[in-house]
């Protein structure tokens, strides 16, 4: 019995008993789309856009999956030298039909014409995520004005004849027949079917033909979707878990998996991830999206929202992260097959490295989206030996800081001193009733509070007394002398630099560029306008202070030239601190440290250490913003 399609879908019908599906090669919503259609539906016969030659090794390659290799098969000698080649990927949409026809015994049909130098056409299609609200004779009927015909005397139109007229024999044996082909041949083969094209003479020759494994370093070049996606529909079909929507809910996982990656790596730089930034992340990774009319995103629309958003060690990560394919030695049933022992392929941008062969071109039989390679500059960390040779060229007596982090974290101190100033300000404020003048502003709270006597109370603020020159930061308390043991007392090198005095991190366990080490402050001392002061490291009058915190606070206490000392820290200070700055002739005003931003505190704790100015004319090259 033949298949009675209905209206909506009477456009797919090539013949009474042949449907079309048309689809994007490499996508994974339309490889979901083939499998449903080939076990909604009671086909006897499954018809694919390859030529007979690569049968049997498709179809034992296959029987791998999801370890991912390719088919190959040399071009005629004199011509390009080089290769043709199916990807044995898992969403890939023909690969996907003939793995669902395998295993419900489906006969299949590979029904191309066998060509020695073929020449494969990749187009710019709409996101196949639309088929998740369209039907699939809809999406290819929206695209069919744009396709362009091909050359009537050129191999497209010669491969078009053949496939229709290999469909028409098929129909003489088979009553239900589902033929997927590419969406840009689908109309071109229905027109040949229809009018009764004849049957090019084909071009025989002698295939030869090779199946190799797949370098897993390589099969982003490969692979239609991400190699990390595409394990997550491996996954799916392993674990019967849902996977109609792994375009955009693995999107997410892929997320996650990088942060973790990088939590294993830098702690410290994926735990400013959080909840907030990657809401964030993701309404960046939309507007890009619908910025180059996508539904779903690209990698590098990914890997450039990860680098603005959380910086380069992020966006590392996630590259890293995309192109991890965990099921490179899986195999579903049965043993390896012979060629698994052979020296693998690894692939690049339409090049590969054949083994026992060497370079040569790789054209795909199931040419998908067109690609287009853009830059991206991402400063990776660097390698351990290049790290060691920088600590042994090291010179300990010239050091200074870098610019841009002086600029910051200056700007950051000096708002944190109009902060404590408000503070002193808001301590002399008082009310009085309202007679002729509002004041600094009306006080809401007595108004209220006299509310049954009708009288309006406005503020009164004096100007505050003194100003604040000394700044305390403590981003770290009770501070550990074992991880802070890199202690300095620096000086201005101009009038709108404080004088600082800061113990942190060894930078020499963190050497980013030759000259450029990275370390974290665990605490600072600014004070402003600069002086010159003893180091108070070294300073005998501040010997009895024993913590690290103790010693920087007396040391702000000591050299302040005003009444009052801004400490920022995560608690309030405890009565000893209070001890030590009466006794100094001080008072502090504290700012709780969670008043600031998280994000914005972990980025001023981060500083670099350069090995001399000469080293500032580069240090943007290996300088990583945070």
């Amino acid at each position: 019995m033949g298949l009675q399609p209905s209206k909506s879908e009477a456009v797919l019908a090539i013949g009474p008993k042949i449907r079309a599906l048309p689809v994007i090669h490499g996508s994974g919503d339309c490889a979901i789309r083939v499998r449903e259609e080939v076990l909604a539906h009671p086909y006897d016969c499954l018809a694919v856009p390859l030529p007979p030659s690569f049968r049997d090794d498709v179809e034992e390659a296959v029987d791998a999956l999801p370890s991912i290799s390719v088919v190959l098969q040399r071009d005629a000698e004199g011509e390009t030298d080089g290769f043709t080649y199916v990807p044995i990927d898992p969403c890939q949409p023909v690969i996907a039909a003939v793995r669902t026809a395998m295993g419900e015994r489906i006969p299949r049909a590979f029904i191309d014409l066998e060509s020695p130098n073929f020449e494969g056409r990749t187009g710019i299609y709409p996101d196949p995520y639309a088929l998740k609200r369209v039907q699939v004779a809809g999406f290819a009927s929206a695209i069919l004005p744009a396709l362009p015909p091909p050359d009537p005397d050129g191999s497209q139109a010669r491969r078009h004849s053949w496939m229709a007229n290999r469909l028409r024999d098929l129909e003489a044996r088979h009553e239900s027949i589902l033929f997927v082909c590419s969406i840009m041949d689908w109309p071109w083969i229905r027109d040949a079917y229809v009018r009764g094209a004849p049957d090019p003479d084909p071009e025989w020759f002698l295939p030869q033909m090779r199946t190799c494994r797949v370098d897993p370093n390589t099969l982003i070049f490969l692979l239609g979707e991400l190699p990390y996606i595409t394990a997550l529909y491996e996954r799916g079909r392993r674990e019967l878990t849902p996977d109609d929507n792994l375009s955009v809910d693995g999107v997410k996982e892929m997320l996650l998996a990088a942060r973790e990656r990088l939590r294993a790596d830098r702690p410290k730089v994926a735990k400013r991830i959080t909840p907030q930034l990657l809401s964030v992340y993701f309404r960046y990774v939309r507007n890009l999206s619908l910025i180059e009319r996508r539904l779903t995103p690209d990698l590098y629309s990914l890997i450039i929202a990860a680098k603005q958003t959380a910086g380069d060690d992020f966006a590392l990560a996630l590259a890293e992260t995309a192109r991890h394919y965990p099921y490179a030695d899986a195999f579903d049933r049965g043993d390896r097959p012979w060629w698994w022992d052979e020296p693998p392929l690894r692939m690049g941008d339409g090049r590969g490295d054949v083994p026992s062969w060497g370079t040569a071109p790789l054209t795909s039989r199931l040419p998908g989206q067109a690609i287009s390679w853009r830059s991206c500059e991402l400063r990776p960390k660097p390698p351990e030996p290049d790290r060691k040779t920088w600590k042994q060229r090291w010179d300990p007596f010239g050091m200074c800081s870098w610019p841009p982090e002086d600029q910051r974290i200056e700007s950051f101190q000096r708002h944190v001193a109009d902060q404590a100033r408000a503070i002193l300000g808001a301590d002399l404020a008082r009310s009085e009733k309202f007679t002729t003048s509002v004041r600094d502003g009306i006080d809401i709270r007595e108004t209220l509070r006299n509310w049954h006597s009708g009288d309006l109370y406005v503020k009164v603020i004096p100007p505050s007394r003194g100003s604040i020159d000394a700044v305390v930061f403590l981003f770290d308390v009770p501070a550990d002398p074992r991880v802070y043991v890199h202690r300095a007392t620096w000086f201005a090198e101009h009038a709108n630099e404080s004088t600082l005095a800061f113990f942190a991190t060894d930078p020499m366990e963190n050497l980013v560029g030759p000259g450029i080490a990275q370390a974290e402050y665990g605490g600072a001392l600014f004070l402003f306008p600069p002086r010159l002061i003893p180091d108070i490291w070294e300073d005998p009058r501040l010997s009895r202070l024993e913590t690290l915190e103790e010693r920087l606070l007396g040391g702000g206490l000591l050299h302040s030239r005003e009444r009052h000392v801004a400490l920022v820290s995560p608690k309030p200070p405890p009565a000893s601190w209070r001890r030590l700055a009466r006794r100094h002739g001080r008072k502090l005003v504290h700012l709780p440290l969670k008043r600031f931003s998280g994000q914005l505190l972990e980025r001023l704790r981060t500083f670099h250490v350069l090995n001399g100015k000469h080293v500032r004319s580069y240090a943007s090259d290996f300088i990583r913003d945070l």
